[in-house]
C-alpha cells in the first residue's frame, strides 16, 4: 500500500467526470487499498479516486469513530438508487478544499447500488452521516466539491484563500 498526494483545490482534474469500471481486478483492488491508506494518512473519512487523480468512479470510505476499530468499505460504481424527501444538515470539509468547512444540506437517507472490493453487486441502505458521506464522495465522481453547494460570493473566497495557500507552498 502507497499514501498518494491528494489534489487540491483549485485544479482541472477535480472537475473532471469519472469514468465507470469495467470490472473489479488486482489493479483495482490495489487502487482501493492505496486510497484507504491514503485517506487514514490525511484523517479522512472519505475519498474518491479523482481525489488522487485517477478519474474512476471508486470511493473508499470508514466513518468509524474508533482508531482500533476501523470499518473500510469499499465502492465501485456506486449509484443513488432512492434518496429521502427528507433532509439534514450537518458540516462537511474535504481533504481536496483543505481546513475549510461549511454546512450542507443533503437527503438524510439514500440507496447505493454499487460493487463491492471483490466486484459483488451491493445494495447499501445508508442514513445518517454515512448517507452524507456517501452523497458528498459521490459527487467528486461528478466532479462536485461540497464548495459548489455555497453562494457565489463563499465559494470564490473558500477558492481564492486556496489559490493563495497553494502559491505560497515552495515545492522541493
Amino acid at each position: 500500500m502507497a499514501v498518494k498526494s491528494i489534489l487540491t483545490e483549485p485544479n482541472k482534474l477535480l472537475r473532471q467526470v469519472s469514468k465507470p469500471v469495467d470490472r473489479v481486478g488486482k489493479e483495482e483492488q490495489q487502487l482501493m487499498d492505496d486510497m484507504l491508506e491514503t485517506m487514514y494518512a490525511a484523517n479522512g473519512i472519505g475519498l474518491a479516486a479523482i481525489q488522487i487523480g485517477i478519474p474512476k468512479r471508486i470511493i473508499v470510505m470508514d466513518i468509524s469513530k474508533d482508531e482500533n476499530k476501523k470499518e473500510p468499505r469499499y465502492f465501485v460504481n456506486p449509484i443513488i438508487q432512492n434518496k429521502d424527501k427528507i433532509k439534514s444538515i450537518y458540516e462537511e470539509g474535504c481533504l481536496s478544499v483543505p481546513n475549510q468547512f461549511a454546512e450542507i444540506e443533503r437527503p438524510k437517507n439514500c440507496d447505493i447500488e454499487y460493487l463491492d472490493y471483490y466486484g459483488n453487486k451491493q445494495i447499501l441502505k445508508a442514513e445518517g452521516l454515512l448517507a452524507t458521506c456517501i452523497q458528498h464522495e459521490m459527487d467528486h465522481l461528478e466532479g462536485i466539491l461540497f464548495i459548489d453547494y455555497l453562494s457565489k460570493l463563499k465559494k470564490s473566497m473558500i477558492i481564492k484563500k486556496l489559490s493563495k495557500n497553494k502559491s505560497n507552498q515552495i515545492v522541493i
